[in-house]
């Protein structure tokens, strides 16, 4: 990814969907430092040390809205004033949601997805950093971003299990929406050490999913056309 980043540093929004989707089911699983929740602002992440935040959601005519900020590599101001990340956003966009949230302080990065592609607001020429590639750098195009959720996802097992299969598997059922129980039981067997001190919730993660849409023929709660 450029620093700061550029809308062509992001992948499809259907794919981001199903990457943080997978990070959610398995969070929801077990304790982990990120907190997820699913409404009608869209799936949110939370790091629970303060390091980022994002939020991720779909609507209907295949458009997207990905916003979020990192507390080190979001700069979200320029010579003392702060910087308008909603600057020449679509009129359907949840306006009243994001400007409570830039009075707040809370954006390093807004890019919303229509007509095939994302887009932003112009930046500073001097701008460092939005915080996009240090908070979710597994929403870049390819192979190596794919890599990224399975090293995120790895940390929660102590086992030489290589989940790397077993998640991309995953990602490809969530994106289609037909994801089963046998595939949360795949998905946690890999990365999860089954001997480990936590506990395994696959009920709750198979639920999350569900909530998530992943289970039938859905996008996250917009329905999938013909």
């Amino acid at each position: 990814m450029h620093r700061p980043s550029v809308p062509e540093d992001l992948d499809h929004p259907e794919r981001l969907w199903a990457r943080a989707a997978t990070l959610a089911v398995v969070a929801a699983a077990v304790d982990d430092w990120d907190e997820f929740s699913w409404g009608g602002r869209g799936l949110e992440c939370w790091n629970g040390g303060g390091s980022y935040w994002w939020r991720l959601k779909l609507f209907e005519d295949g458009r997207a809205l990905l916003c979020g900020q990192d507390s080190d590599g979001s700069y979200t101001h320029d010579a003392g004033r702060q910087i308008d990340f909603l600057a020449g956003g679509p009129e359907w966009l949840p306006w009243e949601q994001l400007r409570h949230d830039a009075e707040g302080n809370l954006f390093g990065f807004v890019y919303w997805w229509q007509d095939g592609a994302w887009a932003r607001a112009p930046y500073p020429e001097k701008m460092p950093d939005d915080g996009l590639e240090m908070a979710m750098s597994w929403t870049a195009p390819g192979e190596a971003a794919i890599g990224r959720i399975v090293d995120d996802l790895v940390a929660r097992t102590e086992t030489d299990v290589d989940p790397a299969a077993a998640v991309r598997a995953f990602m490809a059922a969530a994106e289609a929406r037909t994801v089963r129980a046998e595939d949360i039981a795949a998905l946690l067997g890999a990365v999860c050490d089954q001997d480990a001190w936590y506990e395994i919730r696959p009920e709750a993660a198979l639920a999350f999913a569900t909530q998530l849409g992943l289970t039938s023929g859905d996008r996250g709660g917009v329905p999938v056309g013909s």
